[in-house]
């Protein structure tokens, strides 16, 4: 268990990293079109964490008829 969360963490990019992939990413897309990206990821997020409560709600009230 401790060799994986090495590797795990070995692979994890750290502060320099970060920099260097939003640099990318900013060359890829452009300053104008980042803003519209986030908004695209924000709707996702937002979605999926609707599927999970949707999805919790719906084990508890299985939970609760069988019961």
């Amino acid at each position: 268990m401790q060799s994986l969360l090495s590797i795990l963490l070995l692979s994890m990019p750290g502060g320099p990293e970060w920099i260097i992939i939003l640099i990318v990413v900013l060359l890829l897309f452009g300053g104008k079109k980042i803003p519209e990206l986030m908004k695209g990821i924000g709707k996702g997020v937002k979605g999926f964490k609707e599927g999970l409560k949707e999805i919790e709600d719906e084990i508890k009230d299985d939970s609760s008829t069988t019961k």
